[in-house]
């Protein structure tokens, strides 16, 4: 009697440009991929190559100018055996842009990582223009993943995991029970709601106004998005009155894992959600967009 082969896990998917915020987020996702038992694809966009400088990762030991993209991969995989023994790691080089790339790499992987900063005069607008663009519109889960003061990336399973909660159960929150539980760590979930007496950027209006009745709203609605989380969960619901953005960089101090629900691509218009803009820019932990279904 013939079997049907069980389908193979989908591998974590990093982008890689040779700098060492991108092999900080190779870091990350070896540790990832070991955790949750995935194959690691480590992929380099050739086309990376025009905002080359001098800001080489340290362990790549060539001038920027006579490194290829097999040099880069080769070092990054290299890396990622060193940190997670017996890792199943495979590299590609493809002459063309990198969100493209990445774009079409997240329709068959588990998740997309990529780096806060790439390398040369424009590392400061590659979050925007690579890292940004495919946090946004990628199909699957995609990791921004900075590194801390010390140049280490973040580990899994130390901390606590936050999540964003809309008024109803999404994608996002149902991934971060997920994760909470799989790395045995609490989460803090985490509703912003507005006063009326503030205006939209935050101020507060002379006028003033009833804050119970919207305070009251947010936790009722945070307790419902909640009801069915897993019993044995270690969870903190948390209501905050502020900008959601604000709200969210705050509460994921000294967290673990920061996640946010992200609308369908067609509905955003040319530029992603001020929410998502400024927790990406501005996050200090692994920030994870999760497009819902």
């Amino acid at each position: 009697m013939s079997t049907v082969p069980l389908p193979l896990p989908l591998p974590l998917v990093v982008g890689v440009d040779g700098s060492e915020h991108s092999l900080r987020a190779v870091d990350w996702a070896a540790d990832e991929a070991a955790l949750h038992g995935l194959p690691l694809r480590l992929v380099h966009a050739s086309l990376w190559e025009r905002y080359e400088g001098p800001a080489l990762a340290g362990e790549i030991d060539a001038p920027a100018g006579e490194v290829s993209g097999e040099d880069i991969l080769r070092a990054a995989a290299l890396r990622a055996r060193r940190r997670r023994a017996g890792l199943d790691v495979t590299t590609d080089v493809v002459p063309e842009e990198p969100e493209y790339v990445l774009l079409r790499e997240g329709r068959r992987s588990s998740a997309v990582v990529v780096g806060t900063r790439g390398r040369g005069a424009l590392a400061g607008a590659l979050l925007g223009s690579v890292s940004l663009t495919v946090a946004t519109r990628a199909r699957c889960p995609v990791v921004v993943v900075p590194g801390d003061i010390e140049g280490r990336a973040p580990r899994p399973g130390r901390e606590r995991v936050v999540v964003g909660v809309a008024a109803a159960p999404t994608a996002a929150l149902r991934l971060a029970c997920e994760e909470a539980a799989r790395r045995r760590v609490p989460l803090t979930a985490v509703r912003a709601w507005r006063s009326p007496s503030h205006d939209p950027l935050g101020h507060r209006l002379p006028s003033g106004g009833p804050e119970e009745p919207h305070a009251a709203r947010a936790a009722a609605e945070l307790e419902a998005a909640l009801a069915d989380a897993p019993a044995d969960l270690d969870l903190e619901l948390r209501t905050v009155e502020g900008p959601p953005g604000r709200v969210l960089l705050e509460a994921s101090k000294g967290a673990g894992l920061l996640v946010i629900g992200r609308r369908d691509p067609k509905h955003l218009g040319p530029r992603p959600g001020r929410v998502a803009h400024r927790v990406l820019q501005h996050g200090d932990c692994p920030v994870v967009v999760v497009p819902d279904a």
